[in-house]
């Protein structure tokens, strides 16, 4: 009894009320527009140059690259031009000294050669057309770089984008911590390493994994209306989405497409509400953040992705270990463990190691709900190094495991929540739709929020609207991928309670959002930004003037077929 109790008590400190993600989604809101209006701010709102989304027309073979946490992956993509793609690809984790090397260059190099190997095993007839110089007079520099392929990389750290290829590392997160690296143009330490292999490739665009996510998503998916937001819950989380041109007040650099007047917006999420005004604050997560490499900051993300959920999780078992009172992982003698055998926790166990409980444990308590919850006993074993657990320490594991995961849901779909109000695209093209509320006048409305008028009202709504098909033009599109949203049990239905929760969207609102898996996001997302950036290349001067200046330069007529291919 004494454990059940405490587990009860453990996972009582991660509720999150309907009222927490109100003040979670007015705090978000307004974080979003001082990121939109000045550098420097905990969501840094960065803008990406991507101006347009795709509609599934789009067609060409592209190369992307994808440097998201402890894997590297190379693939190429060929686009069909029909809403659907072939892939091809390679994945190799990255060596763990190479996470904090000393020098920026280790690390690109070795990303450079896995690209080498990559092209030399799946597309080694373009090794025929090496990369070479060719004097021309279409470009400034008196010469023109022949690059069979465009390349899009996925870059899943924060950065200063300055161009659709060019951006300086702000941090690093994830467990990196490479300070040479620190404020360079990451596109150009890449295509450095690149050159020196004389690979045939042109690093063509600067992709953030959620903006890939958002872009594929895009091309893929069903309806009239695109998609406004790409979301990552898995190892790490971000967002991005569309936004209006004329919402992003700060200072820009660099050329873009302002026709659209729309540009996509990388939120840079996982820095929200550093301070702490609304986050929960457990003392779990406290120590967390304390033995981290990036104490102070991320602390959204550190609620919320896989890579840390399994770590607050062994910080609150052994908090429970501790105490002599309560005997978690731990009896007297065989008679009072159903399996008849005494419990032991391994002296190599993961629950001893900073980091080594893995965050799929939680989806197996959830989804585990078997009398003997034999499937989760046997992931006790084999993951936190404890033998003949017993059926009062599994369901102690499984209760707070489940109020970890429900909480990291729940704030995910206050940041979901908070996109869709931010943009008001509940009421698309509705020419007396209501306008965006500000930050200020959320937090009025959820001082004068009635509860109880509120649980009437939705239940009217839902009444009224049960078994109403929602129209095609009023969804609002949302594509997210990640290991939490595909693979534990029930995360979408947690975060779409949070969203109900908040008066702006409520029942009906939340109806109107649909949630898709954006499948290979970083790698088809990061093709299609490749293939924006090459037409932006052809609409500077790039092929026309070549054209007009062919016959005067005398370039033969295989070469212009190579240029204009391009």
């Amino acid at each position: 009894m004494a454990l059940a109790a405490e587990a009860k008590r453990v996972a009582a400190e991660f509720e999150l009320t309907d009222n927490d993600i109100r003040k979670t989604v007015a705090e978000f809101v307004a974080e979003m527009a001082a990121g939109l209006a000045q550098d420097g701010t905990a969501m840094s709102q960065i803008p990406t140059y991507v101006t347009g989304v795709p509609n599934g027309t789009e067609k060409g073979l592209y190369l992307a690259v994808d440097l998201g946490g402890t894997n590297f992956r190379v693939c190429s993509i060929q686009l069909n031009g029909d809403t659907t793609f072939n892939l091809v690809q390679s994945k190799v984790a990255i060596p763990k000294e190479l996470m904090v090397a000393k020098t920026a260059k280790e690390l690109f190099a070795f990303l450079a050669k896995q690209i080498e190997v990559f092209l030399r095993t799946h597309h080694n007839d373009h090794f025929e057309k090496q990369l070479r110089r060719r004097q021309t007079v279409s470009t400034p520099e008196g010469y023109r770089d022949e690059h069979i392929f465009r390349l899009g990389f996925t870059f899943s750290f924060p950065v200063k984008q300055v161009g659709i290829n060019r951006g300086n590392l702000i941090r690093w997160t994830k467990g990196f911590n490479i300070q040479d690296a620190v404020g360079k143009d990451v596109c150009q330490l890449l295509q450095e390493e690149i050159d020196l292999l004389k690979l045939p490739v042109k690093v063509a665009a600067l992709v953030n994994d959620t903006v890939g996510t958002l872009m594929a998503r895009s091309y893929t998916s069903p309806g009239k209306t695109s998609t406004l937001l790409g979301a990552i819950f898995g190892t790490g989380t971000n967002g991005a989405y569309v936004e209006k041109l004329s919402k992003i007040t700060k200072s820009m650099k660099g050329d873009y497409d302002k026709s659209t007047g729309e540009m996509v917006v990388n939120t840079e999420w996982g820095s929200f509400d550093n301070g702490l005004k609304v986050l929960p604050n457990t003392e779990y997560d406290a120590q967390l953040d304390r033995d981290s490499v990036n104490p102070g900051i991320q602390m959204f993300e550190k609620r919320i992705s896989g890579m840390f959920l399994g770590e607050i999780l062994r910080i609150a078992l052994v908090s429970i270990m501790k105490r002599p009172d309560v005997p978690l992982f731990r009896d007297d003698n065989s008679s009072h463990n159903d399996y008849r055998s005494t419990t032991t926790v391994d002296e190599t166990s993961p629950l001893h190691t900073q980091w080594a409980v893995d965050s799929s444990i939680l989806s197996i308590a959830e989804a585990d709900n078997s009398v003997g919850l034999r499937a989760l006993r046997q992931q006790i074993e084999t993951s936190l190094g404890v033998s003949a657990a017993s059926i009062d320490d599994a369901r102690a594991v499984k209760e707070i495991a489940h109020a970890i995961a429900e909480r990291a849901a729940r704030l995910s779909g206050a940041a979901v929540a908070a996109i869709v109000i931010h943009t008001g695209r509940l009421n698309p093209g509705a020419s007396s739709a209501p306008q965006p509320k500000s930050a200020a006048a959320i937090v009025e409305d959820l001082k004068n929020f009635n509860l109880a008028e509120a649980a009437s009202a939705t239940t009217n709504k839902l009444a009224d609207t049960a078994g109403m098909a929602v129209n095609e033009e009023e969804i609002v599109d949302i594509g997210v991928d990640g290991s939490l949203v595909e693979f534990y049990p029930g995360y979408e239905d947690y975060m779409r309670a949070a969203m109900r929760a908040v008066p702006e969207i409520g029942a009906v609102g939340e109806r109107k959002i649909r949630i898709g898996i954006a499948k290979d996001g970083s790698g088809v997302g990061a093709a299609l930004i490749a293939l924006v950036a090459a037409k932006m290349e052809q609409s500077n001067n790039y092929v026309g003037d070549l054209r007009q200046r062919l016959e005067s330069v005398g370039e033969s007529s295989e070469e212009q077929a190579i240029v204009v291919e391009k």
